[in-house]
């Protein structure tokens, strides 16, 4: 069980990591970005290249971190700044889901890869272990820079109110560019982190968006804290009901962040730490 648990804790790294890109966009947007996990899939294969061309992985990593951010800002800037509407955003992050897919597809084809870990040479327990602790690591560092630094109060005002931050002389153009990449970099992260574990193609991860999306959802959608605890929980909570449950096992693990989805907006449609929505009569 203990195995089971760190392999758990293992892949709920790289959802939470996922699930924090998804609270950033939706943050500044208000809107799912229905195209992050592609965008983390398409960091991945730039990070795999490296590392094929004959890069170590530890400098693959933070060059690929550096490259998605500058690819989620340019993004941001040139595609989302001119659409307006939810509903025009919505659908323009599912066009982007598409167009990455096929890139990617058209660049590297749908052949399986097999994509190095961070930790190859430790039993599987400790590499996930490991892996988890790297996510720590850095998703921990940002959720301090977000909260205790100058920068993290600029843009969680941008986030809070647009209009009111423009009028105090921030920015916002530049703070969205920096918010979409900084989601980008993170979601870059979990790809790289999960990909040991999937294999590297093209739909790799698009399962993985549900696994966020329902750690999302338990954390409180907008908490950045909410979406860390939240991928930590479903992974465990997916690992251990594949392994125990009869009838999950492998084949109907998918299901357990739909109940988890289903029971939170049920039971607590706000998550775990997220606020009640309270409207002026």
């Amino acid at each position: 069980m203990l195995q089971q648990i760190l392999q758990g804790l293992g892949a709920g790294a790289g959802y939470a990591a996922l699930a924090l890109a998804l609270v950033l966009s939706y943050r500044f947007t208000g809107i799912v970005n229905f195209a992050q996990g592609e965008l983390a899939m398409l960091a991945t294969y730039v990070a795999w290249q490296f590392i094929e061309d004959g890069l170590p992985y530890w400098v693959a990593l933070p060059v690929t971190v550096a490259i998605a951010f500058l690819a989620g800002a340019v993004t941001e800037r040139l595609v989302i700044r001119r659409v307006s509407g939810e509903f025009g955003l919505v659908v323009t992050t599912i066009g982007l889901y598409v167009l990455v897919n096929a890139l990617a597809s058209l660049v590297w084809s749908s052949t399986l890869r097999v994509f190095p870990g961070p930790f190859p040479d430790a039993p599987p327990g400790l590499a996930a272990l490991g892996a988890a602790g790297l996510a720590g690591l850095v998703l921990g560092a940002l959720v301090l820079v977000l909260r205790h630094t100058g920068l993290g109060l600029v843009i969680r005002a941008v986030a809070a109110d647009q209009r009111s931050a423009r009028l105090s002389g921030i920015r916002v153009g530049w703070v969205l560019a920096i918010g979409w990449g900084t989601a980008a970099s993170v979601g870059a992260l979990a790809g790289v982190l999960l990909a040991p574990a999937l294999f590297l193609e093209p739909g790799m991860m698009t399962g993985v968006l549900v696994y966020a999306f329902a750690a999302a959802v338990l954390g409180g959608f907008g908490s950045a804290r909410g979406a860390i605890l939240g991928g930590l929980v479903v992974g465990v909570t997916e690992t251990l009901a594949g392994t125990y449950v009869g009838f999950v096992g492998a084949d109907l693990k998918i299901a357990v962040p739909l109940v988890v989805i289903v029971a939170v907006l049920v039971l607590r449609p706000q998550g775990l730490f997220g606020a009640p929505l309270v409207e002026r009569a």
